[in-house]
Formats: structure tokens, C-alpha cells, sequence
């Protein structure tokens, strides 16, 4: 296991005076028969900060990150992405901020089959009207140079997770979101894909959110949040 991660953690100072990249304001989300999951969540992201999240299964780490992306609604609260409420847009306009604003990293990958490695990668910059050669470029700062033709089926678990990373970052966007995003890869895949998602966020100037259950992962990023039924704090120190 590399628990140890040896990353030099730097968040440039300046970030304070910027917009943040992410605001959260008295978040609520409820289900079913009232099963409270977040409860007046209060977050801030500065504006290139790699913030992890952990806490225990059905906290509500998850949900936060689907009503940040847009796939689930709060009961109550608002949601600013670079200085944006996105719930006082409509459905096209939020639909366009989070298609040009979010990367989205997923456990189970999500690339799309029937499409080359090439093709997964561009569809953010076509969704956008972008040219898509920016998708090479992102290909080959994966480690995935000269792949472009191949399918999602020639490809392992690893080489699944950097071309679901090099998607979320080819259309340069504000914010990062990763759902557990080392879940399905073996300890020393899962190594090399955290240090390479915090290369290619610094590089980009991205802000990043990634939920994890893994302390090793968490590592990875600036400062680590345990989320818990009162909200988010840091982890307790250790006596």
C-alpha cells in the first residue's frame, strides 16, 4: 500500500482574494420519508484547491458531489460556481456552465465503448464547439501517446481511470469532481492515477473535489474534510 504518498502539497496564497471556484450555502437534501443526508451544509473551495473528502458510507459524500454536478437537486440551499448560483439559471444556461465549467471522474469510468480512446476524450470540447485536438495532447499526458484509435476494451482498469481523467480535464474546466475515483484499481495502479489526476489538476488550475473512502488517497490532495451528520470538518488530531 502507499499510504505515504510523497506529493509536495502547494496552494499558491493568492487563491483568498480570488472568487472561489465552489460555494455551498445551508445545502439540505432529503429522501424517501424524510431521511435527512445533508443538513444545512455550509462548503468553500478556493479557486485551485484539491480538497478531499472522506467519511462513512451513506454520509452523503456522493449526493453533495451529484448536486454540485447538477444530477440531483437540494431541497433548499444554493450552489455558486465561480461566483454563479447556478439555481437562479435556467435549465439551458445551467446546463451550459456545468458542460463547460465541470470535469466529472467517475469509479466505474464510464468511457463509452463504442468510441475510441481519441473520441472519448473530445466529446467535452465538441459538446462545446471546440476543436477537438486538444484531445491528443491530454491522451498523451496520460501516458496513453498513440492510442487515440484504440477501443475501451483493449485497454485495463488503469489506463480506463486516465482516459476518464484526461476527459474531465481536456476542456480546461473551473472545477474537478472525482467519485471515488481509485475504487476499482489494484494499490499501486491506484498510486500512479492520484499523482497523476494532481498533476494534470495543478497544471490546468483546476479546483478539485474527489470523494474517497481511501487514506491514501486523500493524501493526495491540499487538505482532507471528514464529512459527517454535522457537517464537514477537518479530521481530528491525533493525541
Amino acid at each position: 500500500m502507499h499510504a505515504d504518498l510523497e506529493i509536495k502539497h502547494t496552494v499558491d496564497p493568492a487563491i483568498d482574494s480570488i472568487v472561489p471556484a465552489l460555494e455551498c450555502r445551508g445545502l439540505r437534501k432529503s429522501y424517501g420519508h424524510g431521511r435527512v443526508v445533508l443538513a444545512h451544509l455550509d462548503f468553500t473551495l478556493a479557486a485551485g484547491e484539491y480538497v478531499a473528502i472522506m467519511g462513512d458510507s451513506g454520509v452523503g459524500k456522493s449526493t453533495l458531489l451529484n448536486l454540485i454536478a447538477g444530477l440531483d437537486s437540494a431541497n433548499s440551499g444554493s450552489i455558486l460556481i465561480d461566483g454563479v448560483n447556478i439555481s437562479s439559471l435556467n435549465d439551458d444556461a445551467a446546463t451550459l456552465l456545468r458542460r463547460q465549467k465541470l470535469g466529472f471522474i467517475f469509479q466505474a469510468f464510464h468511457v463509452l465503448p463504442h468510441l475510441t480512446l481519441q473520441q472519448n476524450v473530445a466529446l467535452p470540447l465538441l459538446l462545446n464547439g471546440a476543436s477537438p485536438e486538444r484531445a491528443s495532447e491530454l491522451l498523451a499526458a496520460v501516458g496513453l501517446d498513440g492510442r487515440g484509435n484504440d477501443f475501451p476494451r483493449q485497454l485495463s482498469g488503469g489506463e480506463m481511470q486516465r482516459v476518464a481523467i484526461a476527459r474531465a480535464l481536456v476542456h480546461r474546466p473551473t472545477l474537478i469532481l472525482a467519485d471515488e475515483p481509485t475504487g476499482n484499481l489494484d494499490p499501486d495502479t491506484a498510486h500512479e492515477v492520484l499523482a497523476l489526476l494532481r498533476q494534470e489538476i495543478k497544471a490546468n488550475g483546476a479546483s478539485a473535489i474527489m470523494v474517497t473512502h481511501s487514506a491514501a488517497a486523500a493524501a493526495s490532495a491540499d487538505r482532507i474534510l471528514i464529512m459527517s451528520a454535522d457537517g464537514l470538518h477537518p479530521p481530528a488530531e491525533k493525541s
